[in-house]
């Protein structure tokens, strides 16, 4: 880290406020891509103070030399960099604005996309929809979050085609636009989706940005505590850590302990005191994270340890069923080796595969279980399986 900008994120009046008026008023492009490469590694509150210098030091005589700041993009200076264009524009920066949501680099097109969320210039509509599913997740979003300030509804209406692609991508890829539209009529049909995708878990990591999961477990119990489910599987994976503030799991989980039990509830209950244990208990996990992200999930932690499963295993028997939504979490926890066996003359053939792997790993598998299976198994590489094991 430079001097400049030990000075520019310190605690000294002396040395910060003379780094803030200099980014700004030579600008001091160098010091501005210095502190947005240091994005992941300073606190969010020094990352809100440096926001606040820099919006301190601009003005209507200034502002335009954020026009070359827009090179390096970071969400943590966005708001102020196009808030500013914003309150300032006039009809030569929109055109400038428009030429670079058009020819522009991937930056420059991000913070574009979010300033004609505030001047909604229809000659950015075009940009917007061509952008709208970029690779880059900032671009597409802020694109998106554009689109649906226009009100113009034809990337969304590709989006709710993109989720019943064959193309899982396509559906992830749908699923983060409607997110982003922030339209939740849209959301019972992404669920319907995610419990047929192999992506589940990247899609459930979404949803907590278009519904709060506890409001959706309030008034859609089971479809809410499956997103919950499938958002504990991914943490650490697919999602990061960090994000347990956004998807708010402490007070979803204070929640479910504070209220009655029921089958599922005491099954993601399980599945997150085990996730959280084994989050805590490899260094892998929490090494390079945060001081306060380390003291929330240890709190997590906490928290679920205070349940005991001898007391929840019980209550998720009645899981043990083909059609439930949470079969395969719950064939990861049961003891009940005499409901499981039931589940061998399932119609689904990967729920009698998963029974056959969870009676071995208790210790409990027969030579008469296996050909059980078999003989309601017509795949041939389920059956390649059942018989390795």
């Amino acid at each position: 880290m430079s001097d400049k900008l030990k000075k520019l994120t310190g605690r000294d009046p002396r040395d910060f406020e003379p780094m803030a008026y200099s980014l700004v008023n030579m600008p001091d492009v160098d010091l501005f891509c210095e502190l947005v490469e240091q994005d992941d590694f300073l606190f969010d509150f020094v990352k809100q103070n440096v926001a606040y210098r820099i919006e301190k030091n601009l003005n209507k005589s200034n502002y335009l030399n954020l026009l070359k700041l827009l090179k390096c993009y970071s969400p943590s200076y966005e708001d102020t960099i196009v808030s500013t264009l914003a309150k300032f524009a006039d009809e030569d920066l929109t055109d400038i604005m428009l030429d670079l949501l058009e020819n522009g680099d991937e930056n420059e097109k991000t913070y574009c996309a979010s300033f004609f969320s505030k001047i909604q210039d229809p000659l950015a509509l075009e940009y917007l929809r061509e952008n709208a599913f970029s690779p880059n997740s900032f671009l597409s979003a802020n694109c998106i979050s554009a689109l649906a300030a226009f009100g113009d509804r034809e990337v969304y209406n590709k989006a709710l085609e993109k989720i019943n692609s064959n193309d899982e991508f396509e559906q992830l890829d749908g699923v983060k636009c409607l997110v982003s539209y922030g339209d939740k009529k849209a959301l019972p049909e992404i669920i319907n989706t995610i419990k047929t995708s192999s992506m589940a878990e990247n899609m459930a990591a979404e949803i907590p940005y278009l519904c709060n999961i506890q409001e959706l477990i309030k008034t859609n119990k089971s479809d809410g505590l499956y997103i919950l489910n499938l958002i504990v599987n991914g943490l650490g994976e697919i999602s990061a850590l960090s994000q347990v503030f956004d998807f708010q799991l402490y007070e979803i989980f204070e929640y479910l302990i504070n209220n009655e039990l029921t089958s599922q509830s005491a099954l993601v209950l399980i599945n997150a005191k085990d996730k959280f244990e084994t989050l805590t208990e490899n260094d892998e996990y929490l090494y390079d994270e945060s001081k306060d992200v380390k003291q929330e999930i240890f709190d997590i932690k906490k928290l679920l340890s205070s349940l005991h499963n001898e007391v929840l295993e019980p209550l998720t028997e009645k899981e043990l069923d083909e059609n439930s939504i949470f079969i395969y979490t719950v064939l990861d926890y049961t003891k009940n080796t005499e409901l499981v066996r039931k589940l061998l003359h399932s119609n689904n053939q990967t729920v009698i595969l998963k029974s056959i792997e969870t009676l071995k790993k208790l210790n409990n598998l027969k030579q008469e279980d296996k050909d059980c299976a078999l003989n309601n198994i017509t795949n041939e590489n389920i059956k390649n399986i059942i018989n390795a094991i």
